[in-house]
């Protein structure tokens, strides 16, 4: 099943498993489509250019609740994993914690950049992650 955006129950759950006091790894795993499928006048690219064009948008939003990019790079295959699944890119960004990440997607600023994630992708996974044993 091809997700791009969290449903509001699996974040609410994230938000009620996640400590507060820790920070938060985001692992981000991106399919991209062909041809960005934006639903405004948003311009001709493909996915990965209207990907490309989010984290440049995105990345004040990022930086304003004090996370960063701490990893990306290019996935060049899966040992365990189902053998159709593949991504195109691997991103890890790091948040102070679990309400910074929420405070950077509630924000008016970071609502009007998210157009470009939706139309690049095709499927995807964002992961929260803390560190240490449970």
């Amino acid at each position: 099943m091809n997700v791009v955006n969290p449903a509001p129950e699996q974040l609410q759950k994230v938000l009620a498993d996640t400590p507060k006091d820790q920070p938060v790894v985001m692992l981000n795993l991106l399919r991209f489509r062909d041809k960005a499928d934006y639903s405004d006048d948003s311009g001709e690219c493909s996915g990965r250019e209207a990907y490309q064009q989010y984290m440049k948008e995105a990345a004040a939003c990022v930086s304003a609740v004090g996370a960063e990019v701490i990893w990306s790079g290019r996935s060049v295959g899966s040992l365990i994993a189902p053998p159709d699944e593949s991504w195109d890119q691997v991103l890890l960004v790091r948040y102070p914690s679990i309400d910074a990440f929420m405070a950077m997607i509630q924000s008016s600023e970071y609502k009007g950049v998210v157009k470009h994630r939706t139309a690049a992708l095709r499927d995807s996974r964002l992961v929260a992650n803390v560190e240490g044993p449970r």
